[in-house]
């Protein structure tokens, strides 16, 4: 029997190692062959993928924005990709991808497994211009992914609200994955030690959703009244209309406020240089990829009780949830491990516990093949 072809369609190239580079490797190791389709590879992930035994291709994508013109190249460029290689399944994730991935399948007839990873930007309703895009993504999701064999989500409140939308209908067939999961070998479990020097970590894109400012606020608020304590922040800086002036970040960092680390590959070492993680995000998320490292190194975690966020904390246990957007409730959660240090050490080692039971990589990997072997049965 001909081995399947798998088709994996991102809208970044570093997305397939870092969020599905264990996956992409066991539907190698189980005997598919693997192809992966995303705009403009940098050599090192282009030989990356490689390596692992998959073939990647580009295309062209716009990854913000609306340009008719160019989505519709998009489209007819996947369509070309899927029967050139002669696809058996595709399986796009993020939401250019799913949406212009599951129109070039159909239009071939080959079936699709689609992602959905989180809803972002678009379905915060914060804005008029969110707000639009919102209704406009509903139309292009309810198009697109109607005849899909199967829609995965990362959380049950997107599946809600695709439901209450009508964006899918109840017959449709879903499954639920946590997250992108985590290499539990790669991101090591390092206990924590009690000491009078507690050190926050935030990683995340720097706009306003994901709470950067919010959490410089609460920097500057604690920083005051415990100098000991460290404020850790890493990310690139953005060109979006919502980014968080550079200048701004940099003249904290300059004043001892907070530790600016600017893009960081190795992040794991940083998990395990401090004490607790900190996500305080109003972003419509998947399930983010930065709390579950954290729950793998042991860190407590401190985020919102939103859409995504709240799947990765059990409130008391590894950590504390708390309303978005609110500076008051961000500095009072904060504070606790600071008074109460000997507290990290305990949510620290639940946190391990929790990614082992519920975001383990193998698991989630074996999950999403078997829904493939189904499929393609």
């Amino acid at each position: 029997m001909k081995e399947k072809r798998i088709l994996l369609i991102a809208s970044q190239a570093g997305s397939l190692i870092r969020f599905r580079g264990d996956f992409i490797k066991s539907l190698v190791d189980t005997g598919y062959m693997v192809f992966t389709a995303a705009p403009s590879y940098p050599d090192k992930i282009y030989n990356q993928i490689s390596d692992i035994g998959a073939t990647p291709i580009e295309f062209n994508l716009q990854r913000t924005g609306l340009n008719p013109f160019k989505d519709f190249k998009s489209i007819k460029q996947l369509k070309s990709i899927i029967t050139e290689n002669k696809i058996d399944l595709v399986f796009p994730y993020t939401v250019k991808p799913v949406i212009y991935g599951s129109m070039a399948a159909n239009m071939c007839k080959v079936p699709v497994i689609s992602l959905i990873t989180g809803l972002g930007y678009a379905f915060t309703g914060l804005t008029w211009k969110a707000r639009i895009l919102q209704r406009l993504n509903e139309t292009l999701y309810k198009f697109s992914i109607r005849k899909n064999k199967v829609i995965v989500f990362q959380n049950k409140d997107d599946y809600q609200l695709f439901l209450d939308r009508k964006v899918i209908s109840e017959n449709q067939d879903v499954d639920f994955v946590s997250g992108s999961g985590v290499n539990l070998n790669q991101f090591n479990f390092k206990e924590k030690t009690v000491t009078d020097k507690v050190r926050f970590l935030l990683v995340a894109r720097l706009i306003k959703e994901k709470g950067i400012a919010l959490y410089m606020e609460a920097a500057k608020i604690l920083k005051g009244k415990y100098p000991k304590t460290e404020f850790h922040l890493i990310g690139a800086p953005e060109t979006s209309p919502s980014a968080i002036n550079e200048i701004e970040i940099k003249d904290l960092h300059n004043k001892g406020v907070i530790i600016f680390h600017g893009v960081q590959l190795n992040i794991e070492e940083h998990l395990n240089r401090t004490d607790v993680f900190i996500l305080p995000s109003y972003y419509r998320e998947g399930l983010p990829r930065t709390t579950l490292e954290a729950c793998a190194c042991g860190n407590p975690i401190i985020t919102t009780d939103s859409v995504g966020c709240r799947e990765s904390v059990k409130e008391g246990v590894n950590g504390f949830l708390i309303e978005p957007q609110n500076l008051e409730a961000l500095v009072k959660s904060m504070e606790y491990f600071i008074t109460n240090p000997e507290r990290i050490k305990e949510m620290g080692a639940n946190s391990r516990k929790y990614a082992e039971e519920r975001f383990d990589v193998n698991i989630i990997n074996q999950d999403l093949i078997n829904l493939i072997r189904r499929t393609l049965n």
